[in-house]
């Protein structure tokens, strides 16, 4: 495995001088951060910095090589107070480790990370992915509890690539919408996540069965996805059992509902239910950190109930307004995020943005206080 990606690291060099069959896109971008902290009377500020180049070579008709690159360089004040911020930010979890922090101080970090590095091998009703990819296995927008590979924070809205794992994938395509998979992958701990997947449409319904191992636990899954007459309607059960017969809470069962209705004006409205069997019914701040990457589809939030809902409108072609909110009824916290994205050009937007978190201390959202953010971002 790591003789193949030394090799994806020369084609990765040389498909920069390619002439025919190479494409590439990206963006560059500048987010501005503003941070309230709820027990501290001084706002504290940070800049990002990132760049993405996205390449793409058709090598043949069957065989594709892909490559992500993102370069970031973030500093200010947040990188100063965050412990570890660099180490953080700059951590790998592949099994090989494709991240490099380049330069760093108590106040900056500049990394690179390739999140995409795979070859993809495609033949009549097969397709072989080898390499650093996005396994997406999620059915709903926010909380995807079959998500074993790639399960990633709604909270993180400047990621939307979400990261990769080093994995092999095989599809075998039985129909136009339905196939039988096998993916693996390892992560930097050497712990293997595994699953047989099944996908098939019936009742004009996509839906999926998995079953294998992530990490720790043996998995059982179910996901559908489809309509009730023109409202979207999705979900995702997966049952954890974990392999250690003396763990506390060994049988955790994951679920998650979610609808989402387009008006007739463009008007878009969203909702999702989440349920963990062992989340928490008091205060669960004490076990929620959003400055840490500790997220997992078993982990999706530390409550045993939460709920989603997001509202989002076109008020001009160029301008779009949304906001978005998660409760949960338990200890009573909350967290909403307005935002409003302008379209300067065809290629450059501007987002304006915060993600205000309420609650008494120690609940679930209570406490982080507030954020606010300025993205400036153009894409090639």
């Amino acid at each position: 495995m790591k003789t193949f990606y030394a090799l994806c690291l020369v084609l990765f060099n040389s498909i920069l001088f390619a002439q025919s069959g190479f494409g590439y896109n990206g963006y560059l971008e500048n987010l501005q951060t503003v941070w309230a902290p709820k027990e501290i009377n001084q706002w504290v500020f940070s800049n990002s910095i990132s760049n993405r180049i996205n390449f793409s070579w058709y090598a043949s008709d069957a065989v594709t090589f892909n490559a992500s690159l993102r370069s970031i360089f973030d500093y200010g004040q947040f990188v100063q107070i965050i412990p570890g911020y660099a180490d953080i930010v700059s951590k790998d979890n592949g099994y090989f480790n494709l991240t490099k922090k380049i330069a760093s101080d108590k106040s900056y970090v500049l990394y690179s990370n390739i999140d995409r590095l795979n070859l993809i091998y495609s033949k009549n009703n097969i397709e072989v992915q080898l390499g650093r990819q996005r396994i997406n296995l999620g059915k709903n927008l926010v909380w995807t509890p079959n998500d074993i590979f790639n399960a990633s924070s709604f909270l993180n809205f400047d990621y939307v690539e979400k990261p990769g794992s080093d994995a092999v994938r095989i599809q075998y395509y039985t129909g136009i919408a339905s196939s039988i998979q096998f993916a693996y992958k390892l992560n930097s701990n050497n712990k293997a996540t595994a699953a047989g997947i099944i996908k098939i449409n019936q009742w004009d319904y996509d839906f999926q069965f998995l079953g294998g191992i992530m990490e720790d636990d043996y998995i059982l899954g179910f996901g559908w996805s489809g309509q009730i007459s023109s409202a979207g309607f999705s979900g995702e059960i997966t049952y954890f059992r974990n392999k250690d017969n003396q763990v506390y809470n060994r049988n955790i069962l994951v679920a998650a509902l979610s609808g989402n209705y387009t008006f007739s004006n463009s008007l878009f409205i969203h909702g999702e239910f989440l349920y963990n069997s062992a989340g928490k019914t008091k205060n669960a701040g004490r076990f929620n950190n959003i400055f840490t990457l500790q997220y997992s589809a078993k982990n999706l939030s530390p409550a045993k109930y939460s709920a989603f809902s997001e509202i989002s409108y076109p008020i001009t072609p160029l301008i779009t307004a949304s906001t978005s909110s998660i409760f949960n009824p338990s200890d009573k916290s909350f967290y909403i995020g307005p935002s409003v994205e302008f379209s300067l050009t065809s290629n450059i937007y501007l987002l304006v943005a915060g993600q205000f978190f309420i609650g008494d201390k120690d609940t679930e959202w209570g406490n982080f206080g507030k954020f606010y953010f300025l993205r400036l971002k153009w894409n090639f």
